[in-house]
């Protein structure tokens, strides 16, 4: 897979979990971040979940107040990555149970296992 990072923000536009599959400094990551997550909650619901950004193609759902964001190269396919987000969440609404904001960020170490184990369960 072409999964380059896996962002999960609410919709103040505050990172809740960051995951990079590629290096980048923190600097880099922190504009990254900001660039992305601006362009993504400015969209409206009738838009598409897609977005060009730099060298990335930006996979993006919303799930009550959190936004899955993955950031993927450009060969990908798009809708086989919102799939990987849809698993992810029902995963997580598994263990958590009814997943929120306030789950990942009280149990960020969890949360940051189940998608590691998903990530590489999906190469």
């Amino acid at each position: 897979m072409g999964i380059r990072f896996i962002l999960m923000v609410n919709k103040q536009g505050q990172t809740r979990l960051a995951q990079y599959y590629e290096y980048l400094t923190l600097e880099e990551r922190r504009t990254l971040e900001g660039e992305i997550v601006r362009k993504c909650l400015a969209r409206n619901e009738q838009q598409c979940s897609f977005v060009e950004h730099r060298t990335y193609k930006i996979v993006y759902r919303r799930y009550a107040s959190l936004f899955f964001l993955v950031g993927v190269d450009n060969e990908e396919n798009e809708l086989a990555i919102l799939e990987f987000i849809h698993l992810l969440v029902e995963t997580m609404d598994r263990h958590f149970g009814n997943v929120c904001e306030l789950d990942i960020m009280f149990h960020l170490e969890k949360a940051h296992f189940m998608l590691e184990e998903m990530f590489h369960k999906a190469l």
